[in-house]
């Protein structure tokens, strides 16, 4: 009924913590239709993904960009949300309290998306499990590779299609 990537997107968001991978498991999600009819709730959830790891590093302009786009998207996207077993009226009250933390430079203090099916969170905890985490845990606000992801991980192969590219871009115009 849920997508795999969904399952996983969730269970990156309430397990692991991980927003960076959320990120990426859901844009490819995205991805798969194609432009001009990708679904723009899965952008609203990938915008609360990148939301929450700018406010968790302190990029309060990055997070409050993301997250009112955010909460402006589950207001449109509402009936699509309410498929994927999410609280609407809860995601906007939580939303709607990150954005006044960001507002106010406060510190990241966690989130959850509210669920309304027990099977799906029974799916997520089953795909921690496999994760080896635990769903419904805390950020680990001392995991520096956690916290700056995107800084830490290891670009070799996206600098190396870029070269590529830029390569055969090169080609062309010599050609």
């Amino acid at each position: 009924m849920y997508s795999k990537a969904y399952i996983d997107y969730l269970a990156h968001f309430h397990g692991l913590r991980d927003y960076f991978e959320c990120h990426e498991i859901l844009e490819e999600h995205w991805k798969e239709d194609p432009r001009g009819s990708r679904k723009l709730h899965w952008v609203g959830l990938i915008q609360i993904a990148v939301g929450l790891y700018h406010h968790r590093r302190g990029n309060f302009t990055g997070a409050k960009r993301m997250i009112a786009n955010a909460l402006r998207i589950s207001k449109s996207e509402s009936e699509e949300l309410d498929k994927l077993a999410i609280n609407i009226d809860q995601l906007s009250k939580n939303l709607s309290k990150e954005l006044q933390l960001i507002n106010t430079h406060s510190p990241y203090q966690g989130f959850d998306i509210p669920l309304t099916s027990s099977t799906l969170q029974t799916a997520c905890e089953e795909r921690c499990r496999e994760l080896e985490c635990t769903y419904g845990s805390k950020s680990d606000l001392s995991n520096i590779e956690l916290i700056h992801r995107h800084t830490r991980r290891d670009r070799s192969d996206v600098i190396e299609e870029r070269k590529q590219q830029f390569e055969i871009k090169q080609q062309k115009r010599n050609g």
